[in-house]
């Protein structure tokens, strides 16, 4: 935790403490943001703020899918910060990995629905209350889409449900914003060198039932993305950035 800072904007990112949740706090960080780092566990989301011990950070332990969470989260961060700028919208889980839809435990699919759709929202939520009512007013929201909001991987019947909704979701408050200087936008990202994508260099399931290693991509690109998206004049929006290890298999057929 730093010293407050009242000159420059501010950014809530959930899923702070690795990742790309990680990779993109600390981006905005270097470049002079104030962020309010979310996480369910405080320990990580330390350890992002020591990345960039000078900048202005605050780590706050949130499970976006609580309600009570997401508040206490949003008022942390106007008490400290003063205002919020930017929501990254980048908290989420994939789930158990290859379980077939008829083997899925329902409380396994609540789970993925309440962290990745309910829990956006939550955020989304709260982040527009306060951009609508602050001084100067607006701000912008970045949702986490990921290449499931396009195209399936066998085996992820939940992770691509909620990803598909959150399509949705980025599209209605982007239109509802609109009156109130609130930007909304979504990046969906194919393959970012993290923790959770490290099989996919050791052979994850294709469509046509074969297992092969897949390119992955420096997340340090996601978060230059991101950081980008954040930076515009409220008048410009990137509606939806797609960025992805280039020859990963996504566009044409493999």
């Amino acid at each position: 935790m730093n010293d407050r800072q009242t000159d420059t904007r501010t950014a809530v990112v959930t899923g702070a403490g690795s990742g790309i949740g990680r990779a993109v706090a600390v981006e905005l960080l270097r470049a002079g943001w104030s962020v309010a780092l979310a996480g369910r566990r405080v320990e990580p989301l330390e350890e992002t703020a020591a990345l960039v011990p000078e900048a202005a950070s605050l780590a706050v332990r949130t499970d976006v899918s609580r309600e009570q969470d997401v508040n206490a989260l949003f008022a942390a961060a106007v008490e400290r910060f003063g205002r919020v700028d930017l929501l990254f919208n980048n908290a989420g889980t994939f789930g158990p990995g290859g379980v077939p839809v008829e083997e899925l435990a329902y409380d396994a699919w609540r789970h993925v629905v309440d962290t990745n759709l309910n829990g956006a929202f939550l955020c989304a939520r709260a982040a527009y209350r306060q951009m609508k009512e602050q001084d100067p007013q607006g701000g912008r929201i970045i949702n986490n889409g990921s290449i499931s909001a396009h195209a399936p991987r066998p085996h992820s019947v939940a992770y691509t449900a909620t990803k598909h909704a959150l399509t949705g979701l980025t599209k209605s408050l982007s239109l509802d914003g609109r009156p109130y200087r609130i930007a909304v936008g979504q990046i969906d990202i194919g393959n970012a060198a993290t923790d959770m994508t490290k099989a996919m260099q050791a052979g994850v399931l294709q469509a046509n039932g074969e297992v092969a290693p897949e390119p992955v991509m420096d997340v340090a690109d996601v978060a230059r993305t991101v950081r980008h998206m954040a930076e515009l004049p409220l008048e410009a929006n990137v509606q939806f950035a797609t960025v992805l290890a280039t020859t990963m298999p996504y566009v044409g057929r493999g």
